[in-house]
């Protein structure tokens, strides 16, 4: 991760964030790591929570404590602990915090108000998180300054798209050792994620069924040339269905009831909600688990069988290992700088959600060009005038 290990370097010789406290709601991951270790390099103290208690690596909480940053989570833990330890992330009282889906804010807003008075702004990493958030920034709700680092041009391309597009197929291989070349693979959701999703099990030879609420999305994935259908037709031709929405209950009950024998469930999108695994629970006959590991099988009255992959959870957090670094190192730069611009600008800004300034995001993709040893073309002084001045003709 070159790009956060130098702005990594440079905090640690200019301390932007000296004597702020960071609570943050992130997986507890490698790469989150290297976050931690930037954030502390510029002066912040730290308290860590996971966002998914299947996605931490034990060794990794293990290290990150043994630096003085406090980590309160552990690798498979149940609801009631993953809660637990997002309030003891934040009995530090902090100054500033970083989300994953808005779990540590809404606990904020609804259980945690004492905290609210020091808290000055935070970021957000994920469509899902920046959902709500502009949610409770149109209700009135929203306390603090909120920075969508999930928007930046950046995070969404190279993180959602091929970061998620990627790791998703990793894990659905890895949990099912599938064969995706003749499959039919039903992609729910065409946003950035849907997008590399799709892409990529195109490339791996499948058959592609789009299922879209957005009418400009399901016309983009058409002209892609993606079968665009309704879930309720696609239900019935899939091999393999993958869900990439941030919405609840995406594949329910009436799905579930005709799909084909041996269809595998996926979830890329949001915590454990996009299939209804209450649902399927009370439609089996039988449930087997852990059939291969992260896949349980759902044996229905009628013989069919269905696969559900990491009970639910985020594929490809769960049953592989989430996003190269190559990936993460760009969205965590994103991350820490806009911390920097946070910590700097926090005491002018009032309560809502803001984009990332554009010169975060171009410094970024400069440092990783840079990185990767890639160089770019300026534009003359006359091209410079040309895109400024209306007075020049054409």
């Amino acid at each position: 991760m070159p790009v956060l290990t130098a702005i990594g370097e440079r905090f640690a010789l200019e301390r932007p964030l000296d004597g702020l406290r960071v609570a943050a709601c992130l997986h507890v991951t490698a790469e989150t790591a290297v976050l931690m270790g930037a954030l502390q390099a510029g002066g912040a103290e730290i308290a860590l929570a996971a966002s998914n208690p299947l996605s931490t690596q034990d060794d990794v909480a293990e290290a990150l404590r043994a630096y003085g940053i406090g980590v309160h989570a552990r690798a498979g833990v149940d609801r009631a602990a993953y809660y637990r330890h997002i309030h003891q992330a934040l009995d530090l009282g902090p100054d500033l915090v970083l989300d994953d889906g808005c779990d540590l804010v809404n606990i904020l807003h609804t259980e945690r108000t004492d905290l609210l008075e020091r808290v000055s702004g935070g970021c957000e990493e994920t469509t899902t998180g920046i959902i709500r958030l502009r949610q409770m920034a149109a209700e009135g709700a929203l306390r603090f300054p909120v920075v969508a680092v999930n928007d930046t041009r950046t995070k969404r391309m190279f993180d959602n798209r091929y970061g998620t597009g990627q790791s998703t197929l990793d894990g659905i291989m890895r949990a099912t050792n599938t064969l995706l070349a003749g499959r039919t693979v039903v992609v729910a959701g065409f946003g950035y994620c849907g997008r590399g999703v799709a892409e990529r099990a195109k490339g791996f030879g499948a058959r592609v069924i789009v299922c879209e609420i957005d009418a400009v999305k399901a016309l983009d994935a058409t002209l892609q040339g993606y079968e665009v259908r309704p879930m309720a037709q696609a239900a019935l031709l899939g091999d393999l269905f993958v869900t990439v929405t941030g919405n609840r209950d995406v594949i329910r009950a009436e799905h579930l009831s005709v799909m084909k024998d041996g269809a595998i469930l996926a979830n890329a999108g949001h915590f454990d909600v996009e299939i209804d695994v209450r649902a399927l629970d009370e439609l089996a006959a039988e449930v087997q688990r852990g059939v291969r590991p992260n896949t349980d099988q759902y044996v229905m009255p009628d013989g069919r069988r269905l696969l559900l992959l990491a009970e639910g959870r985020l594929v490809n957090l769960t049953a592989a290992e989430g996003h190269p670094a190559a990936v993460m190192d760009m969205s965590f730069s994103a991350q820490a700088l806009a911390v920097e611009w946070l910590a700097a600008e926090r005491s002018g800004m009032e309560p809502g959600v803001y984009d990332v300034p554009e010169e975060i995001d171009h410094e970024v993709a400069r440092l990783k060009l840079a990185a990767a040893g890639i160089g770019i073309d300026r534009l003359t002084g006359e091209q410079e005038d040309y895109l400024h001045s209306w007075r020049v003709g054409s």
